[in-house]
Parts: structure tokens; C-alpha cells; sequence
């Protein structure tokens, strides 16, 4: 009897243990399950990570390629823009030759046709020299007539660099380009500071966005035009105050030889006279003779061009003045600098009665000489020192 007693009391304790068991064991496969779909989460948002930055770094080269055609098409622009207007240039001067031949019907002798061409020709230099006239201002009546006197204001920096002052009208501002592959301007407020000892703690530093090529740089009007170091003839347009590039421009002909046998590094020297922006150089087609080319400084278009009668061989250095070109030559192994070539583009002075120029109390050679038409100074760089010789001047004959 109490033996079935316990018989009943025993088969629903273990049913109880039975069916807690069952319930642990389906807890267990419900947590094996949740830590297999957990850890299949964590693998795929690991994926999903990994995919990101692979996503990320294929962007990031892509945006390098992206900005690196884009400044080959800034470049492939101006390019096409100057071979445009050269083009451009041409079919007038061929339209003009078609209309001409077209409209003479009277070939009774070879005499008269030849005459009627050489009449054309002589009015159609006539009507260019009126346009140079009118472009360049023809009241600049003065040239250069000797050197007075040189002041030696400090000596710092390389070998080669250029300084100069704006010839702005309120522009006292002194900036000095050492080097000549170099992308830092150093600008003092005025010669005073620059002429100090410690001027280097007082300087402005403007850093280029590119560095520039040779020494034949200058400052107008708040720009700095310079050419650009690795092109062959890009000139950039840059603002100093706003730190941007402005604008850029092709000098068609220009870089492929230095402009200056004695200054290698130059290949195009710019300059500034009393009617704005001038590019020097020398090209292969001339026999290395130098070419100078005005250049619009507010739209970076060419104006004109002149072949002149100036070897690059054993010059140095070369300034505009007035509508004219000085060449400054000199020894290989350095001596008195000597101004020996002079080019009026207007024809206005008898280059072949003006005497030989020689720079005063002074032996060396000089890689930069800028005219400042406002002060009437040159500045010059020779042998890292910063030169400014004072002007003699008279009247053109």
C-alpha cells in the first residue's frame, strides 16, 4: 500500500523534471540560434565596413584622376585659345589677300600689278603703324641716355632672384623672389623694412599655388605675372592680397630657348613700361635674335609681337622703357655690363647712332633688370645683391 502511495506521488515529480529539462534544452537551441545569427550580423557589417573604405579609397582615386584631367583641359584651353587666335589672325591676312587679287581685273602688265602690290602693301603698313600708334601711348617721348649712378641697398639671397616695387600709384610695397625655381614671395611694406637686418622676421610670406622658372617675373598693379615652372610657356595671372590665380595665358613661340645666353634659367622675361605688360624672349626661327610681344595684362591676350634685330648671345638681362627694348650684355666670365642693342618699336629712335651704355663702379653680372616707371629706377639683382641705378634720359630724335 505504501509502496503505491509513493508509485503516485513519483510519476508527476518526474513528468515536472521531464518537462523542465525539455524547456532548458529548447533555451539552449534558442541561444545557439540568437549567437549564430549574431555572430552572421557581425560578419556582414564587417563586409559592409570593409566595402566602405574599399568604396572610399576607389573615390579618392578617382577624384585625384578626376582634378588631374581637369588641369590638363585648363591647360588644353589655352592652348586652344592662342592657337585659335593665331588662326583666326591668319584667315584675315588671307581674306584680305583673297579680296585683293579678286578684285583686280586689269593683269595688262606684270609692272602694274606689281606696283598696285607694293602700294597696297605700303598702306597697309601705314594703317598698322597708326594702330600701334593709337594702342601704345605715343606721347612717351623720352629715351635712355646713360646711367647715372648705382645704390647697392642689401645683399641677401641667392646667386639668381628678383626684386622690385609695384609701379602702382600708391604701391610702396617692396617684394623680393629668391631663387629661380622658387614658390615663396617675401613682401615688406616698404624699403626701410627691407632694409633691415632682421627683414626677414617683417616679411609677408606668400606662398604660390606653383612655383615660378627663371627670374623674369614682375608685379603690376597687384599682380604677379610669372612663368610657370615645368610648362613651356604658360604665363599665370596671380592676385597677392587674394592669394588666387586669376587668369593664365600661352605665349605662342616662347620657352624653347633661354631668352638670355648668360641667364639660362629665364625663358621668358616679363616686363612693365610706361604702357603696361611685355613678354621677352628668343625663339629657334629668329637665329636665337630676341622677340618681344605685348600682352593686355587685364585679359592675358597678345597685342603685337616684334622681331628685333637683338642677339641673345652674351646678353643677361633686357628692359622695356617707353615702347623700347634695352639688351644688356655682357663677358661669359662676368665684367662690366654693357647696354650695346636698343629696339623702338615705333621706330621713333635712331638705334644705330646711340652709343654703347655701361653700368657704373661695377664688375659682376646681374640675372634680373626690371625698369619702375614710376620712379624712373632700375632694379636689379647681381650676384645676390639688390641693385637700383638711377636713369639719365632725353628726348627721342
Amino acid at each position: 500500500m505504501v509502496v503505491l502511495q509513493l508509485r503516485f506521488l513519483l510519476v508527476p515529480f518526474l513528468t515536472s523534471i521531464m518537462g523542465a529539462a525539455q524547456y532548458l534544452l529548447q533555451d539552449v537551441a534558442l541561444m545557439n540560434y540568437i549567437d549564430r545569427r549574431l555572430l552572421s550580423l557581425e560578419m556582414r557589417l564587417e563586409k559592409c565596413n570593409q566595402d566602405i573604405l574599399d568604396y572610399v579609397e576607389e573615390f579618392r582615386d578617382f577624384s585625384k584622376m578626376v582634378l588631374s584631367r581637369l588641369a590638363g583641359l585648363n591647360n588644353f584651353k589655352a592652348e586652344v585659345k592662342s592657337e585659335v587666335e593665331t588662326l583666326l589672325t591668319r584667315i584675315e591676312r588671307a581674306q584680305r589677300d583673297i579680296d585683293y587679287f579678286g578684285s583686280v581685273t586689269d593683269s595688262n602688265t606684270c609692272i602694274e600689278v606689281h606696283e598696285d602690290l607694293v602700294k597696297q602693301q605700303l598702306f597697309e603698313e601705314a594703317e598698322e603703324k597708326k594702330k600701334l600708334k593709337l594702342m601704345l601711348n605715343a606721347s612717351c617721348d623720352h629715351m635712355l641716355a646713360g646711367i647715372k649712378s648705382l645704390k647697392i641697398v642689401k645683399k641677401t639671397g641667392d646667386k639668381h632672384g628678383s626684386w622690385m616695387k609695384d609701379p602702382g600709384k600708391k604701391h610702396t610695397k617692396i617684394y623680393l623672389l629668391n631663387g629661380s625655381v622658387n614658390n615663396v614671395i617675401l613682401e615688406f611694406a616698404s624699403i626701410m623694412t627691407f632694409m633691415e637686418s632682421n627683414h626677414t622676421l617683417k616679411a609677408r610670406r606668400v606662398i604660390l599655388p606653383f612655383p615660378w622658372e627663371g627670374t623674369g617675373h614682375i608685379i603690376y598693379q597687384g599682380f604677379l605675372f610669372y612663368h610657370r615652372y615645368g610648362s613651356l610657356n604658360e604665363i599665370i595671372k596671380f592676385n597677392i592680397q587674394k592669394r588666387i590665380i586669376t587668369d593664365q595665358m600661352l605665349l605662342p613661340g616662347a620657352g624653347r630657348i633661354p631668352t638670355y645666353q648668360l641667364s639660362p634659367s629665364t625663358k621668358i622675361d616679363l616686363a612693365i613700361d610706361e604702357q603696361g605688360l611685355w613678354a621677352i624672349h628668343a625663339e629657334p626661327e629668329t637665329g636665337g635674335n630676341i622677340v618681344i610681344t605685348k600682352i593686355n595684362h587685364i585679359t592675358m591676350v597678345v597685342e603685337h609681337t616684334w622681331d628685333t634685330s637683338c642677339s641673345s648671345k652674351d646678353a643677361e638681362a633686357a628692359f622695356m622703357a617707353c615702347n623700347t627694348l634695352y639688351v644688356v650684355y655682357n663677358f661669359p666670365s662676368g665684367g662690366t655690363s654693357r647696354i650695346q642693342c636698343v629696339y623702338d618699336v615705333l621706330d621713333a629712335v635712331n638705334t644705330h647712332e646711340i652709343p654703347v651704355l655701361h653700368f657704373p663702379k661695377r664688375h659682376g653680372s646681374h640675372s634680373t633688370i626690371h625698369y619702375n616707371p614710376k620712379e624712373k629706377q632700375l632694379f636689379a639683382w647681381g650676384d645676390g645683391s639688390q641693385i637700383i641705378y638711377k636713369l639719365h634720359t632725353k628726348q627721342k630724335v
